[in-house]
């Protein structure tokens, strides 16, 4: 039988895995999500390793972007499909979604799941198939769990080894993330994430945000049920999502609190807006050499409306 689920208060060693130069360094194990997901949670776990924790990144040995190179340790374990496999149910995914664009956000939902989805769920189970590995993880006594959502993997791993999760995300397009926290979400003030509604909605509008709650829950069960048979497989018992959202000690959440819908939020929801934007430039310096030129061409003397021409023409 697995693990009961984890569900003592925020960890301490959560605490100060996170925190800067001053706090010991911590072992953290890293669950990441294929394709644009890595992007960013890569920078993450390079700043991770070079303040000094111990970083094991778990991949399997098929993926897209996984195998980049990292200065941590990587641990591989065999998946069921081939690269080949995976690339051809994306084409079929993506063309089938690029003829049905004008139909709107809600035709997603309507959407039989891809292929594409049940492989990239079913590496979890190749994962667990690899006695060697859950051995190895088992013993390494990992402080926590460093994951990304949305294939659900980090969340089973979290609650299978009873270990603190810590999730980097942009947000949940299902429910599951309000219910997981617990934060409070009313339909008739927070638009749901695919209706574009104004954070002010009319009538109509709220009752259209209720049907597309409606419509989110009857997609995002029949999304993640192959994800769900995995952890029930892998736990030995039942599982729903909300089971593998709650335990959740620390959400990351890559948006800015200020561009949100205005709503709620929970203490262990952290804003960190800003990761997914390319490093500012420095602004232009003014040098004291632009007024002395202007003073020695003598353009006191003339006109304010030449004045302003000259000052152009010298600084450009």
């Amino acid at each position: 039988m697995a693990p009961a689920i984890f569900a003592s208060p925020l960890p301490l060693c959560v605490c100060l895995l996170l925190a800067s130069g001053f706090a010991e360094a911590g072992k953290l194990l890293v669950v990441p999500m294929d394709g644009s997901h890595w992007f960013t949670m890569r920078s993450v776990v390079e700043k991770l390793h070079h303040r000094g924790h111990e970083v094991v990144l778990l991949v399997p040995e098929v993926s897209w972007h996984l195998h980049t190179s990292l200065n941590c340790t990587v641990k591989t374990y065999p998946t069921s499909y081939t690269l080949e496999d995976l690339n051809r149910e994306f084409m079929i995914f993506s063309n089938s979604h690029w003829k049905t664009r004008e139909s709107g956000g809600f035709s997603f939902f309507m959407n039989p799941l891809s292929d594409v989805f049940k492989y990239i769920f079913s590496h979890c189970r190749s994962l667990f198939n690899d006695t060697k590995l859950v051995e190895y993880l088992k013993d390494s006594a990992f402080d926590a769990v460093f994951l990304d959502p949305f294939d659900m993997c980090g969340f089973i791993i979290a609650k299978y080894f009873s270990l603190p999760s810590v999730v980097f995300s942009r947000g949940s397009f299902c429910h599951y993330f309000e219910e997981g926290t617990q934060c409070p979400s009313p339909t008739s003030y927070v638009p749901r994430g695919l209706s574009r509604f104004p954070d002010v909605m009319t009538f109509k509008d709220r009752v259209w945000n209720y049907i597309a709650l409606l419509m989110e829950h009857l997609f995002c069960h029949r999304f993640f049920k192959y994800a769900l048979e995995i952890a029930s497989e892998v736990l030995q018992t039942p599982v729903t999502a909300y089971d593998l959202h709650s335990p959740v000690s620390i959400w990351l959440l890559r948006n800015d609190f200020v561009l949100e819908y205005p709503k709620p939020v929970m203490p262990n929801m952290v804003f960190i807006g800003g990761i997914n934007c390319l490093p500012g430039k420095p602004l232009t310096k003014v040098s004291n050499l632009s007024f002395s030129i202007l003073k020695k061409t003598g353009l006191g003397h003339k006109n304010a409306e030449t004045n302003n021409k000259n000052k152009i023409e010298l600084l450009t």
